[in-house]
C-alpha cells in the first residue's frame, strides 16, 4: 500500500505560541506528536525548518527537486508539503511550474500555531493528506488545501494577515472543498507548463506603481545588476509617465520589463495610448502578464530567463 509523504519546511504550522504571545520556532515539529496522524498511511521528512520570509528561490528549487526525486521512486500516491503561509502561494506556484507528476502534491499551513486556542493546524494537515491520497486530486497540478477550501496553486493568493481563511483565488474562486465524507472538484483544473532549471542565478525585481511615482527608485537600479523587472502597475497596465524614461532605459539594456496589475482580480492589457499607457509601453517593449500577480510573475520570469527565453518566447509565455 502506498503511503502519503508529508514534508515539513517550518512555517507557524511548526511552531508554539509562548505566554507572552510571541510565537516561537520549536526543536521538534508539534504536528508530529498527534495522535491523528498515527492513524493515517504517511511518511514523514522535515525538509527545512524555516520561517516562510526565509524561504528563497534555492530553497524553492531545492524542494522540487527532492519532490521529484520522491515521485520517481513510485512509493507515494501524493504528497503533502507543510509551509508558513507568508510565501506558500509563491513556493506552491514554483513546485508547480518545475515538477512533472500526476500524483497530487498539496501544500498546507497554518494560520494559528499549534497551541494556541482555535489552532488549524492539525485540521489542515488531515484535509491536505485526505486531499492527496484522493485519485480524484491527480493530474490537477499543486493544490492548496486550506480552511476546507481547495485552491490552485497558480491562481492562490493570501488575502488577510491573521484569517484562517486567508487564502483565495480572487479571480476564479476554490476549485473544490473537503467534507468529513469526501473531497469534491467542482471546477476543471489543467497544467501544462512545466520548467526544468538547475540552478537559480538570475536577479529579478519587482515593484509596485503608485500616483505620483518618481524616477528616484528606479534610477538606483543598475542595469548590469538586474535581468529583469515586474512592476505591479495600475489598473490594467498603465504607469505615472515620470518613470517612462527609466523603463525605456531598461529595455534598451535588454533587460525585461514585465506588467501585472495591482489590482487582485482581471487581467493586464495594453489598452491606453498616452504616455504611460499599457499600449504605447507593449510599443516600446514592455511585456504584459496575464492571470498572475506580482510575486508569481517574478518566479515564472526568473525560471524563464534561466533557461535563455527570448523576448518572442517570454511574451507567449506570459500571454498563454
Amino acid at each position: 500500500m502506498k503511503k502519503t509523504l508529508i514534508i515539513h519546511t517550518g512555517g507557524t504550522i511548526s511552531m508554539e505560541e509562548n505566554q507572552d504571545g510571541s510565537v516561537v520556532e520549536t526543536s521538534t515539529h508539534p504536528l508530529s506528536k498527534m495522535e491523528p496522524l498515527h492513524f493515517l498511511p504517511i511518511e514523514e521528512v522535515h525538509l527545512f525548518h524555516l520561517p516562510s520570509p526565509h524561504i528563497t528561490p534555492k530553497h524553492m528549487l531545492q524542494l522540487a527537486e527532492f519532490i521529484q526525486r520522491k515521485i520517481d521512486t513510485d512509493n507515494y500516491n501524493g504528497i503533502v508539503v507543510t509551509h508558513g503561509t507568508d510565501t506558500l502561494e509563491e513556493t506552491s506556484y514554483f513546485v508547480d511550474v518545475c515538477v512533472k507528476t500526476t500524483i497530487p502534491i498539496v501544500f498546507t499551513g497554518a494560520m494559528r500555531s499549534s497551541n494556541e486556542i482555535g489552532s488549524d493546524g492539525l485540521y489542515n494537515l488531515i484535509c491536505a493528506i485526505r486531499v492527496a491520497s484522493n485519485p480524484k486530486s491527480c493530474n490537477r497540478g499543486v493544490l492548496v488545501v486550506m480552511n476546507d477550501e481547495v485552491h490552485t496553486a497558480q491562481y492562490v493568493t493570501k488575502t488577510s494577515t491573521t484569517n484562517v481563511a486567508t487564502f483565495q483565488s480572487p479571480q476564479f474562486g476554490p476549485v473544490g472543498m473537503v467534507t468529513k465524507q469526501d473531497v469534491y472538484f467542482y471546477q476543471k483544473t489543467y497544467h501544462h507548463e512545466t520548467i526544468h532549471i538547475h540552478d537559480i542565478t538570475k536577479n529579478v525585481l519587482l515593484l509596485k506603481a503608485y500616483a505620483g511615482m518618481s524616477n528616484d527608485l528606479l534610477d538606483y537600479i543598475q542595469p548590469s545588476h538586474i535581468d529583469g523587472i515586474i512592476i505591479e502597475a495600475l489598473g490594467q497596465g498603465n504607469v505615472p509617465p515620470t518613470i517612462v524614461p527609466a523603463i525605456k532605459n531598461f529595455i534598451k539594456h535588454d533587460i525585461t520589463v514585465l506588467f501585472v496589475s495591482r489590482c487582485y482580480k482581471g487581467i493586464v492589457q495594453p489598452t491606453y495610448q498616452y504616455e504611460g499607457g499599457g499600449r504605447t509601453l507593449l510599443e516600446d517593449g514592455v511585456i504584459f502578464a496575464n492571470h498572475l500577480n506580482g510575486p508569481k510573475a517574478r518566479l515564472k520570469l526568473l525560471l524563464l530567463l534561466e533557461n535563455g527565453a527570448s523576448h518572442q518566447e517570454l511574451m507567449k509565455a506570459f500571454r498563454d
